[in-house]
């Protein structure tokens, strides 16, 4: 520790925490002394030379003169591999029993004295000395894993090990979870330790609060995910190729994945991008449905102090037309900020404040943090306390219960890898819906204890139920977030059968998207900061969660009225559209940045309104396939290159390409379009693509192009739905999936699909597998 952690500690937290925060470094940095000593001489172990194969359902084990690999191809085409005996399960990022083998995959001999497993869509060959290729139909290696190696302990102990792969030289990568650098990665290292990074974090900052080993990568090739099922804290190294990198020939892509422990084993989705995330969602479950609520404005601040607060906010909105759907309360709504409670003193009523909002049509969300005031008298802190034989909370290595510092003060935290444990604290979210809150932000559950110095989180060595296993922090780290949102998640759909829970979290790992969504914590407020936040939503749906969105105009500072406004309009066309910002931040409210930016801000408003159908139906199709609502411009064409590196502008669904502006001053953009025919949806200019274009961005608006052929559901003036259809070129047809909203429950919603085609100069719009007009007013654009 030296001087400026300690400064930098006091204007996190305040003076008084911020020296308590030295006690509680010191504590942890003891307790990991104390319970993980050096690791010493290690023994480095490779696979040897190949010594047999034995035929599995779905594949077969392969043998090395020390170490073992089993390959398994599933019905549904992942592969699955793993060494030294590792199996699927047990596993955090599926979401119940391994998905069954595929009897049509065999193994076989392979050149070289190596073996093969040929499935449908993929083989797997395994070298003799223990490198992995994933190969097409075709022949063509999309990835090579080279012979991993181990690290052991001589005195005993869980190895560490490295995994290095080589792609093809065009390969780009994507993933990882949620990067700000991103969403393609370039060369450099990648943490995989799920971290706060102090308050604000901008493009620069690595790792955030929700890492996971999930890449995708798109080349000449194909598309393929690679998932390492390993929580345990690590870190990739990535190292993009070059064609013609010496003598003609090209240098390949390179990844190397490190884990300080834990299963080397893996599984790998290939096709399409669109088939791949069906794929990832099918082994790792499908995102939970929000309710449509959910996909309208939002509004959120650290600091509505008060029932009068919360009520002027929202009268603000009405007074001046703009729509809002949800009003979010921080931990100031707390009795000094302890978890499930309420400060009567601010807010006397507040089931009565949350029904008369709700009658206005405005729900309130509450946010949750997994940290338990350590405070005898405290409910939640002596009801954990006295939950089963050791009680709920975290213990060290000596049985202690681990406390740290957070909001409340000292603190102890739920163990949520415990079942016992994730069914008490899911019944407490009973008191929440009492309150009259609609749903839950989970934050500070990466989880966050305040240092002066070190790590900001529970010492590495605190011990976890780990599904009753038995672990430590190392293991249970980056799962601490998923499993109190699967606590959270169960605890609601319990107590509200009858509802869909609305649950975001703020950490998480792969297969978050189970149990709800998440967003970008807190993002400076610049520009910088709002090009990162387009970057982690992109990377997020990559990686299986579509439902994310960033602290409109950023969570710290003041920004500028055209900075604001901007990060307004990119929110309008994601997922979680939030404005959001820290107690001390300048405010968010539209109206707050003057006249010209309340305007604009309103437009951006009822054009999310007016979007509102798309979205239910983006939030539908999420749930069915995977696909997130928002896609990188080569989701439809893989192998366009240029698109590869465009990561300025998106696709939301197959319909609408947006094109934010990032740019300070800027007031015209150029974009690339993918194939096709584009219609600017605000002034009916057509462009044809491939090619990049250069499209007028006033301050009223950001860049909105409409695919040509596209059937898209939208509220007409008179709130019903209509179809919105944009022309299709000559010769050509469109069409486009509508599903519509069937309500906050578990009703069962039908997808119902439409084409788009000239027929004797007039464009016809028809249901596919139903005759007769469509029931919906169609508007044809474009023409």
């Amino acid at each position: 520790m030296d001087g400026r952690d300690l400064v930098r500690s006091v204007k996190m937290v305040g003076s008084v925490r911020g020296l308590r925060t030295v006690r509680s470094s010191w504590r942890r940095r003891s307790a990991d002394a104390r319970a993980l000593p050096p690791r010493g001489a290690e023994r480095a172990r490779v696979p040897g030379p190949v010594v047999g194969a034995e035929p599995e359902p779905g594949g077969g084990v392969v043998r090395f003169a020390r170490s073992e690999l089993r390959v398994r191809v599933a019905v549904g085409g992942a592969v699955f591999w793993g060494w030294d005996g590792a199996e699927p399960l047990p596993s955090y990022a599926l979401p119940g029993a391994a998905p069954e083998p595929d009897p049509r995959a065999v193994l076989e001999p392979d050149k070289d004295g190596g073996w093969q497993v040929v499935s449908e869509r993929l083989t797997v060959a395994v070298s003799r000395h223990g490198a992995v290729e994933l190969r097409t139909p075709g022949g063509v290696v999309l990835r090579r894993e080279l012979p991993p190696r181990w690290w052991e302990p001589v005195a005993g102990g869980g190895a560490r090990w490295v995994q290095r792969s080589e792609v093809p030289a065009d390969a780009r990568f994507f993933g990882l979870g949620g990067r700000a650098s991103g969403p393609r990665l370039r060369d450099g290292v990648y943490e995989l330790w799920n971290t706060d990074p102090g308050g604000r974090f901008g493009p620069g900052d690595d790792p955030l609060y929700l890492t996971m080993p999930v890449q995708l990568v798109v080349s000449d090739a194909g598309t393929h995910l690679m998932f390492h099922d390993n929580s345990w804290s690590g870190r990739v190294t990535l190292r993009e190729g070059e064609e013609g990198a010496g003598s003609g020939h090209d240098r390949p892509g390179m990844c190397e994945v490190r884990m300080d422990g834990g299963p080397l084993r893996c599984w790998v989705v290939t096709g399409t991008p669109a088939r791949v995330l069906r794929g990832w969602t099918a082994l790792t479950g499908a995102p939970a449905l929000p309710p449509s609520w959910a996909l309208g404005p939002q509004h959120a601040r650290w600091g509505f102090g008060s029932e009068r607060e919360v009520r002027r906010i929202v009268a603000g909105y009405r007074e001046r037309g703009l729509p809002l759907s949800v009003l979010h309360l921080d931990i100031d709504h707390y009795d000094a900020h302890r978890v499930f409670t309420v400060d009567h003193t601010r807010f006397p009523d507040l089931p009565g404040l949350a029904k008369e909002l709700r009658e206005d049509g405005v729900r309130l969300v509450s946010i949750v943090d997994p940290a338990v005031k350590a405070e005898p008298g405290n409910a939640v802190f002596d009801a954990g306390a006295a939950a089963g034989d050791d009680g709920a909370f975290v213990r060290d290595a000596r049985g202690h219960v681990v406390r740290g510092e957070v909001w409340p003060g000292e603190c102890v935290f739920p163990d949520f890898t415990d079942p016992r444990v994730r069914e008490w604290w899911g019944g407490l979210y009973e008191e929440r819906l009492a309150q009259g809150f609609s749903g839950v932000w989970h934050d500070m559950n990466e989880p966050v204890s305040f240092a002066a110095f070190g790590d900001p989180t529970l010492p590495r060595s605190a011990r976890h139920s780990l599904e009753g296993r038995g672990g430590d922090h190392r293991e249970a780290h980056n799962v601490y977030g998923l499993a109190m949102a699967r606590a959270g998640y169960e605890g609601l759909r319990r107590l509200r059968p009858q509802e869909r829970p609305f649950l975001f979290s703020r950490s998480g790992w792969a297969g978050m998207q189970r149990y709800g969504g998440t967003w970008s914590g807190d993002v400076a407020t610049g520009w910088p900061g709002l090009r990162a936040s387009l970057a982690l939503v992109l990377g997020l749906g990559l990686c299986g969660v579509p439902y994310s969105g960033p602290d409109v105009g950023g969570f710290d500072g003041s920004p500028s009225p055209e900075l604001y406004l901007r990060w307004f309009q990119l929110g309008a066309y994601l997922p979680l559209f939030r404005t959001h910002a820290a107690i001390g931040a300048g405010r968010r409210e539209p109206w707050e940045f003057g006249p010209q930016v309340l305007q604009h801000a309103r437009a951006a408003l009822e054009e999310r309104e007016r979007l509102r159908p798309y979205f239910v139906t983006l939030s539908r199709l999420a749930g069915l396939t995977g696909a997130p609502y928002v896609r990188p411009l080569w989701w439809r064409s893989p192998g366009d290159r240029a698109l590869r590196e465009c990561e300025d502008a998106f696709l939301l669904g197959d319909a609408l390409l947006v094109a934010p502006v990032l740019e300070r001053g800027a007031d015209r953009r150029a974009v690339r379009l993918p194939r096709g025919r584009w219609y600017d949806t605000a002034t009916g200019e057509v462009y044809e693509g491939p090619g990049q274009v250069l499209l007028d961005a006033p301050l009223s608006r950001v860049p909105v192009l409409a695919r040509a052929g596209s059937v898209l559901p939208v509220r007409g003036a008179d709130g019903g739905v209509e179809l919105e259809v944009w022309a299709p070129a000559a010769g050509r047809g469109g069409g486009g999936p509508v599903v519509l909203d069937a309500g906050d429950g578990w009703e069962r919603a039908e997808v119902e699909r439409y084409t788009s085609r000239w027929v004797d100069g007039r464009v016809v719009v028809e249901r596919e597998g139903v005759e007769g007009p469509v029931r919906y007013p169609v508007r044809v654009r474009g023409l």
